[in-house]
């Protein structure tokens, strides 16, 4: 992250302490929270790629921080993570969130590095735009980086809840070095993909989003103009990659429907680009079987499709596939849960299998369990045949203060 937001992040939030420690009507009330995770991965098949390694150990540190004051109505808020591993770039540090907020009547303002998330749906994400996806932490592009921004949300009564976003820097995406697994066969270095405007990762961003609800439907609306948070991927003949992060304007929807059990869940966007224009959608639903045991047991069944326009241009491989899987919520003490599932290529045989599970033990540690099996990729799969060898186990315990 460039050194100059840090410093105007942390001297605006100094600025803002110091005008609420001189008025005894705004004293500050303090929050702290330290997690420290001691986490394992393992890839059980000998490596695709030269210098490759199978054992991955790792610590990783995740400080938050929390200041309030003026009733609660405004806060500076700070959530920190650095984590240490065998494969360099997976080594990183990142400021997730610093921000200023400030709440009154019916609007909000937030002022700094920020995460924000949109979607409804369980195997893509398609209309989360603002953050870059922190592409080294997991698979599953779950975790982000922090983005700086100016966001105002203006709530209505009637007319549901408008954001607007100021995006005034891009983030790149990181990716795996040679020692690294889930990587392709050319190492990426991420100063090497260069940016469609000649601004490059100053370049001015806004979006906005619309959501409400009516009865039992909840939507959104949203429009993100500004450099792409997914660079651009073409392949030449002998394999070798060549990336950029093009100019693009997505409008995107999300919709879910509660009836009963039944989740019913859309999100779709289309893309506009110089280089491609595409529409891509996930639909589904989930049914939960609520208490069956009569001590707090539910499952829930998941089914999802997944459809891409850009076939084998696009990053992550969805093109035209399937989901199916279930959670399970034993809502005991120990706030044990089970998320197990599979996705399948309509077209091919690639399929990909994943199970996540964690559960509390004693008054402040979290274990966590996951695992992606890969199972007959397609060599036609230009992303996904690259990661054939990369099924995986993880293991990670934490501490919490």
């Amino acid at each position: 992250m460039n050194i100059k937001f840090i410093y105007y992040i942390v001297l605006l939030c100094s600025t803002t302490i110091m005008y609420g420690q001189n008025d005894d009507s705004k004293k500050i009330q303090h929050e702290f929270e330290l997690e420290l995770e001691g986490e394992y991965r393992y890839f059980y098949d000998a490596p695709l790629f030269k210098g490759q390694e199978d054992h991955f150990p790792s610590l990783a540190i995740r400080p938050e921080y929390k200041a309030t004051w003026n009733k609660g109505y405004e806060s500076i808020n700070f959530k920190g993570f650095l984590r240490l591993d065998v494969d360099d770039k997976r080594t990183h540090w990142d400021i997730r969130e610093l921000y200023y907020q400030k709440a009154k009547n019916n609007w909000e303002l937030n002022l700094g590095i920020k995460k924000v998330y949109w979607g409804v749906t369980e195997s893509n994400h398609l209309v989360d735009i603002i953050n870059q996806t922190d592409a080294v932490e997991t698979f599953d592009g779950e975790e982000k980086l922090g983005q700086p921004m100016a966001q105002f949300t203006w709530i209505t009564e009637n007319y549901g809840t408008f954001d607007f976003f100021y995006l005034p820097y891009h983030r790149k995406r990181t990716f795996a070095s040679e020692k690294g697994r889930l990587r392709f066969q050319s190492i990426i270095d991420k100063e090497a993909i260069k940016y469609e405007s000649d601004a490059e990762e100053w370049r001015q961003d806004i979006a906005l989003r619309w959501k409400h609800y009516f009865d039992i439907v909840d939507i959104g609306l949203s429009h993100f103009y500004g450099t792409g948070r997914e660079p651009f991927f073409s392949f030449d003949a002998t394999g070798n990659i060549n990336a950029f992060y093009p100019i693009i304007n997505q409008t995107g929807i999300d919709l879910q429907v509660t009836h009963d059990a039944f989740l019913w869940k859309l999100e779709s966007i289309y893309r506009s680009a110089d280089i491609q224009d595409f529409f891509a959608l996930v639909a589904g639903l989930e049914y939960t079987f609520s208490n069956i045991d009569t001590n707090g047991l539910d499952i829930g069944i998941l089914g999802e499709y997944l459809y891409d326009e850009r076939d084998e241009l696009t990053l992550n491989s969805l093109q035209n596939d399937v989901f199916l899987g279930s959670r399970i919520a034993f809502n005991d003490t120990k706030d044990t849960s089970i998320l197990i599932g599979g996705i399948t290529d309509l077209e091919s045989s690639s399929t990909i299998f994943s199970l996540e599970a964690s559960r509390r033990f004693g008054t402040s540690w979290t274990a966590e369990i996951e695992a992606r099996i890969f199972n007959e990729i397609a060599i036609e799969d230009r992303v996904l045949s690259n990661f054939k060898e990369d099924s995986f186990f993880r293991f990670s315990i934490s501490k919490y203060f």
